[in-house]
């Protein structure tokens, strides 16, 4: 168990012309040797050159060198050789760092053109870095789908990444169309927030692990996964937007009726889109465990999860509809979906049990809970008496001004 274990693999397989992808490690190769009474070619080369650098024999390890090399050649693993080199760059450029980096100047530039005296130019400059931090996103998350050979989530390390690229590029549209830092503020900080995620998890080990067995299937990594995801991409975008008309009514003078307005238009907007997304993602999902399990159905903590957002969704937009809600009652139900995404999220695998419950992780217990009560908190702030709202008291002054609807 210790030997399959360890890192690193730099042992190919023997005959890489059936199994390109049985690389081992040296202890386990030297175990397999027991059996096969014959070390590993590249075994031999590597105690040579390991020698040979304690003697400091440089032509010595450069010839061990180069006969490995050309041993690799023989057995046609110069793309396996070539991705090493391509997931070395990867590792060191760190475009998710950068991204995260990138992020936090963005929030910082939106929140300076509500304050300063001349906004476009802090909008533009945001915008633009904003634009700049989604493409190194992009290059992160196509470079992670070249080294694997697969659709761009495929763990929950992953799916954090595209989850903070979904809200990032709507709000990148948002911010096109608007230019007034809403969508600026909203992508860079679901941006932030979900690479920050990504950091974390990457810390319990390879983020490009062998794939599970229950998520072994290029075509539906494609289309179920990716737009399931969106789906929880979208959700959280609407979320965080209503958080910034929650904050702004509440502390400042900054959210007038033109801007109340637009929020609402964007809010109503992204959850019709995270509806349908998660609508066709859960039904997607149905018909994979169908051909996988022979049930479309099976009340998995997994699907369960789906089916809710999408009911809750669907809960909100029927409810705007018939009238049942105003301003602030819409922008506290899409609050609640930042508790109900991030439950079917993260709260279904940490139940361990289900056929979903690949990413198991107690660790991240504590920050869910903690996220699900600052939720709460900005529910009940959104749900305040209208006298406590700053925005509303400056739009008229010594006079009841017309709020909106609860």
């Amino acid at each position: 168990m210790l030997s399959q274990a360890a890192l690193p693999l730099i042992v190919p397989p023997i005959h890489p012309e059936t199994d390109r992808d049985a690389w081992a490690n040296t202890g386990a190769s030297l175990m397999e040797s027991l059996v096969t009474r014959q070390i590993h070619p590249a075994v031999l080369a590597y105690a040579e050159m390991a020698d040979a650098f304690a003697a400091g024999q440089a032509e010595r390890f450069n010839q061990a060198l180069a006969r490995h090399q050309q041993w690799l050649a023989e057995k046609h693993l110069d793309r396996e050789i070539a991705k090493g080199r391509w997931e070395f760059l990867y590792n060191h450029w760190r475009p998710f760092y950068l991204g995260t980096t990138l992020y936090v100047v963005v929030f910082l530039l939106g929140c300076v053109s509500w304050l300063a005296s001349a906004p476009a130019v802090w909008n533009r400059s945001g915008y633009g870095l904003l634009l700049l931090g989604l493409a190194v996103h992009t290059a992160g998350i196509l470079f992670r789908m070249a080294l694997e050979g697969r659709p761009p989530v495929t763990n929950l390390y992953s799916s954090a990444v595209f989850v903070g690229w979904g809200a990032v590029a709507l709000g990148a549209i948002l911010e096109r169309i608007h230019r007034d830092s809403v969508g600026l503020v909203m992508a860079a900080t679901v941006g932030c927030i979900t690479l920050i995620i990504a950091h974390n998890l990457a810390l319990g080990g390879d983020t490009m692990e062998m794939m599970r067995a229950v998520l072994d299937s290029n075509f539906w990594l494609a289309t179920h996964v990716i737009t399931i995801t969106l789906g929880y991409s979208a959700t959280f975008a609407a979320g965080f937007l209503a958080i910034m008309y929650v904050l702004r009514g509440l502390l400042t003078r900054g959210l007038g009726p033109a801007a109340r307005a637009t929020l609402n238009r964007m809010v109503y907007g992204i959850l019709c889109f995270a509806t349908l997304f998660s609508f066709v993602g859960t039904v997607l999902g149905g018909i994979w465990a169908d051909q996988s399990w022979g049930r479309f159905w099976g009340w998995d903590p997994k699907e369960n999860g789906a089916l809710i957002i999408v009911l809750w969704n669907a809960l909100i937009l029927h409810a705007r509809w018939g009238g049942l809600v105003g301003e602030r009652g819409l922008m506290n139900l899409a609050i609640s979906g930042n508790v109900v995404t991030s439950f079917s999220w993260f709260g279904t695998n940490m139940l361990g049990v289900g056929l979903h419950s690949y990413g198991f992780m107690d660790a991240a217990f504590f920050w869910l809970l903690a996220f699900v009560a600052s939720q709460l908190l900005l529910i009940g702030l959104g749900s305040l008496p209208l006298r406590y709202w700053a925005s509303l008291r400056a739009e008229a002054p010594g006079r009841p001004a017309p709020a909106p609807a609860n």
